[in-house]
């Protein structure tokens, strides 16, 4: 393959700087009637040219649900790429002048859990999920929390990409920590927490380099980042999951669970219980909304 050949595979990867400037170019100029139904059109295409992506979203649906006609199965999977494509615009939308003029209409579930460990006074550690309006929940939290919204992301292959989205989320009110390096980079969480900030990680893939326990979801086994375990058990804050889905154009609504508890020195049979009833609540939240959730690994 010529170099020209390669790089112009790189730019049209999906994780691409250039795919992301045009993204931006369409939330901040297009049409509103794009952004509203333009992912009714990509999602199913994308699902289509995607061969190994609409693989992975299978097996998930197939763990969540188990074996379905084909029928409803492709429905399915359109369905995940569709809300994905979505969710991926209006995020993007937040972080745009046009996006706070549009607002951003939220429900949340179980507010009493989130003053329970609000009440604590050690910070948050928000264990949440690659579903429908992750990205979004760092902004809605911000509208209710004077203190800081953390969101610990994995590093991007494009720099220009990552620069160009942590920007996009600094504008939409959360501060981004990148972790997957080295083990220090956990540091900064534990400062946010003894400041009493929100710090929200994702509990349904594991970072390069970071340890994790195997547990099950939807009775199949599943390995879970002990990363938000550690953070937790380290700086005494308690866990607090929060799931999300999106309901409409804007909409979204956030299910704020009962906090789990790690002790400070948790032995080896604490993490895994903790980890297990993360999972647990992650899987009766699946098993609820299958096409919200986007683990395309």
């Amino acid at each position: 393959m010529s170099s020209s050949v390669r790089k112009i595979a790189e730019e049209l990867r999906s994780d691409s700087a250039f795919l992301r400037q045009l993204m931006v170019k369409a939330v901040t100029s297009g049409p509103e009637a794009l952004l509203r139904y333009g992912p009714l059109l990509f999602g199913p295409a994308f699902a289509a040219g995607l061969h190994d992506k609409r693989a992975c979203v299978r097996r998930n649906l197939r763990r969540i649900l188990g074996p379905r006609p084909p029928l409803e199965e492709l429905t399915d999977i359109a369905a995940v790429f569709t809300n994905y494509a979505s969710c991926m615009t209006e995020a993007m939308l937040l972080g745009t002048p046009r996006g706070r003029a549009l607002g951003l209409l939220s429900n949340a579930l179980g507010v009493d859990n989130y003053e329970a460990c609000e009440a604590v006074g050690k910070g948050i550690v928000i264990a949440t999920a690659h579903l429908g309006g992750w990205e979004v929940a760092g902004p809605m939290l911000h509208k209710v929390r004077a203190k800081n919204v953390v969101v610990v992301m994995a590093r991007e292959r494009d720099e220009r990409a990552r620069a160009m989205q942590d920007e996009l989320r600094a504008r939409s009110g959360v501060k981004v920590v990148h972790i997957g390096e080295t083990a220090l980079d956990a540091l900064p969480l534990l400062r946010h927490l003894q400041q009493d900030d929100v710090v929200a990680m994702q509990i349904d893939r594991v970072p390069p380099g970071m340890r994790a326990r195997t547990v099950t979801l939807c009775g199949a086994p599943f390995q879970v980042p002990e990363g938000p375990l550690t953070i937790a058990a380290l700086s005494g804050a308690p866990i607090m999951p929060v799931f999300t889905r999106r309901l409409g154009f804007m909409h979204y609504e956030a299910k704020v669970l009962p906090p789990i508890h790690v002790p400070r020195r948790p032995t080896a049979s604490d993490l895994d219980k903790a980890a297990q009833r993360l999972m647990d609540e992650l899987g009766a939240f699946l098993r609820e909304n299958p096409t919200q959730w986007f683990h395309f690994v």
